[in-house]
């Protein structure tokens, strides 16, 4: 029987679908309006889906929220600026790398999230939930890590800044989560929502100001194409919205380790969109995650 906090999983499931659409999507602009341009259009396109977002919640729950707490900043801060770091990474990756093979050492970040979570929030986890956290992350090394390929910097490059990225996405899933915990006396729902508005504020103001001063031909750019840019921004506030449902009710690891299905879509994306053949040692690796996946869910 599904109960409230269980939702975790069917919110973490659709955030993962738009997830992948969304990196889809800024993968295509990556070329025209460069690594940061294409990071900012999440947050600039996606911040004013959010409001819309916030303003039904409200009018749906009738919760008042207050003015954000000295507590809620330092967190919401964290998640922020770790995310923004660590969306310019996966970028600059994937621009270097297979798009199946990125997405593979992004999820990476699950055990990292674990222990960042343990750490700073106190967040336990039983025996069997950190054994499957790390058979699902074996598996997503096992799909990453291709035999016979050459040991050269312009290899080993994509690879560290997959890695690096994993870990900045790991810190922010923490400072998210944090924040949202820091709201109180509101619904789940309103909590969450009332933090990405937050957040995709502070990253569209730094994020936009960043490139008015270092790059201002790219915010013209990014303008000229609004019309893809528009339906990136809504597909990452989708997935952002839910990603923050999920952490209102569990474990950040929970979560992140369940987001490695996000593996099997972008595999899919990557057969039908990149035409990218799925080898045996994948294969292996996919059943691996599935197999930690439903051990996550099921205990």
């Amino acid at each position: 029987m599904l109960t409230i906090v269980s939702l975790w999983i069917p919110f973490t499931i659709i955030a993962s679908l738009g997830q992948v659409a969304r990196n889809a999507m800024q993968r295509s602009l990556t070329g025209p309006l460069g690594t940061w341009g294409a990071t900012n259009i999440r947050f600039l396109f996606g911040f004013p889906f959010s409001i819309v977002f916030f303003v039904v919640i409200i009018l749906a729950t009738g919760d008042k929220v207050p003015w954000p707490s000295a507590e809620f900043w330092p967190w919401l801060l964290l998640g922020a600026l770790s995310q923004i770091f660590a969306t310019g990474l996966m970028l600059a990756a994937m621009n270097d790398r297979s798009f199946v093979v990125t997405t593979a050492y992004l999820k990476t970040e699950a055990i990292q999230t674990a222990i960042f979570g343990f750490v700073f929030l106190g967040d336990h986890l039983t025996v069997l939930k950190v054994a499957a956290i790390l058979i699902a992350t074996i598996g997503v090394v096992v799909t990453a890590l291709r035999p016979g390929t050459t040991r050269n910097i312009a290899s080993v490059r994509p690879t560290v800044l997959g890695l690096v990225a994993a870990a900045a996405f790991a810190l922010s899933a923490v400072g998210f989560r944090g924040a949202i915990i820091a709201v109180p006396d509101v619904s789940f729902v309103t909590a969450a929502s009332y933090a990405l508005v937050w957040a995709l504020f502070a990253q569209t103001s730094i994020l936009t100001i960043y490139l008015l001063t270092r790059a201002p031909k790219v915010l013209s750019d990014i303008l000229g194409l609004w019309k893809p840019s528009m339906l990136a921004g809504f597909m990452g506030a989708v997935a952002s919205q839910f990603w923050f449902l999920a952490f209102a009710l569990t474990a950040a690891a929970n979560v992140r380790t369940l987001a490695l299905v996000e593996v099997l879509f972008a595999q899919a994306v990557a057969y039908y969109s990149f035409k990218q053949p799925l080898s045996a040692r994948e294969l292996s690796g996919i059943a691996l995650i599935v197999v930690g996946v439903a051990m996550l869910v099921a205990v």
